[in-house]
């Protein structure tokens, strides 16, 4: 299943200050065509930010033009991260998956822990 919380926001610091909570989740990134990022952290407003004002490849080539988010449990977080990026297969992290798959047996290694 999609974000729960699947709405159009736009990946701006305004909106992201407005909509996002401070709270444990996970989060996306996407544009018009695809998502281009999963993660899951314990801010995620905080890690939104830090995206957007970051030097992340997807944010430097402009991909990321929206986001969504639902709240998840510390504890459920990696879980439901893992499930959503099985299910939205996010454009980067498909393509690591993919240069990965030989040393790993398959996506693992482009799930990436956020602890910010």
């Amino acid at each position: 299943m999609p974000f729960q919380n699947q709405h159009a926001r736009s990946f701006k610091a305004a909106e992201i200050r407005r909509e996002a909570p401070a709270s444990s989740g996970v989060y996306g990134l996407s544009n018009a065509w695809e998502w281009v990022h999963v993660g899951e952290t314990d801010n995620i407003r905080g890690r939104l930010l830090e995206h957007l004002e970051g030097t992340d490849s997807f944010r430097r080539e402009g991909a990321a033009t929206g986001f969504s988010y639902e709240l998840c449990p510390p504890q459920d977080r990696v879980a439901r991260q893992s499930r959503l990026v099985l299910e939205l297969h996010p454009g980067r992290q498909r393509e690591m998956g993919r240069r990965s798959e030989g040393a790993t047996g398959g996506y693992s290694s482009s799930i990436r822990k956020d602890t910010r």
